[in-house]
């Protein structure tokens, strides 16, 4: 699969110390194992001269408290909060100054971002999603990069997960419904 480095970015989701360290509240090994096949992704997409942005998952301690249905915390229990270190990108693939980092409050990377305008000022179509997890925010972030008329392809083996069932499903419902999916040793760059 051949992509225009001009015109893609690999968005790099949630490698976080929260979901990728063993000291992580919502640590899975997966995501962990899933660091040097992102590394390779960001090392391919930066010598082809593609843009790398970087997501980070972080929520305000108060965010849910008024909250009419949607709380992570609920959910997950508190997990990267804001000033902690499990905010903070792994160290293994920390950002360089010419990568974009963005801050996101939710699964969608879109969602109340600048994600879309940043990605359309730098001309930006074709997304090459990598990260975790695959079924939570790599998901939502690819479906809304769908909606919004980008490219969303997912790199299926450069994902964290729970559990590989959530892997397969993410995987196979990206590609069926709004995107494409890819191996890192299939992306080749123009």
């Amino acid at each position: 699969m051949r992509f225009d480095p001009d015109r893609t970015a690999a968005i790099v989701v949630d490698m976080q110390n929260g979901f990728c360290h063993p000291d992580g509240s919502l640590y899975a090994p997966a995501s962990e194992e899933a660091i040097d096949p992102v590394r390779e992704v960001i090392e391919r997409a930066r010598e082809a001269g593609a843009q790398v942005v970087y997501t980070r998952d972080v929520h305000p301690p108060e965010q849910f408290e008024d909250a009419h249905y949607y709380d992570e915390f609920e959910r997950w229990g508190e997990h990267v909060v804001e000033g902690s270190w499990e905010t903070e990108i792994v160290e293994e693939i920390e950002p360089t100054g010419d990568d974009h980092v963005v801050e996101k409050h939710t699964y969608d990377a879109f969602y109340n971002t600048e994600l879309e305008g940043w990605l359309r000022a730098h001309g930006i179509d074709d997304l090459l999603l990598c990260g975790t997890l695959a079924n939570v925010c790599v998901f939502h972030t690819a479906g809304s990069a769908g909606l919004r008329d980008f490219r969303p392809v997912v790199v299926e083996d450069a994902l964290g997960y729970i559990e590989e069932g959530h892997l397969e499903y993410a995987v196979e419902h990206s590609e069926w419904l709004f995107g494409e999916a890819v191996r890192r040793e299939e992306i080749e760059f123009d």
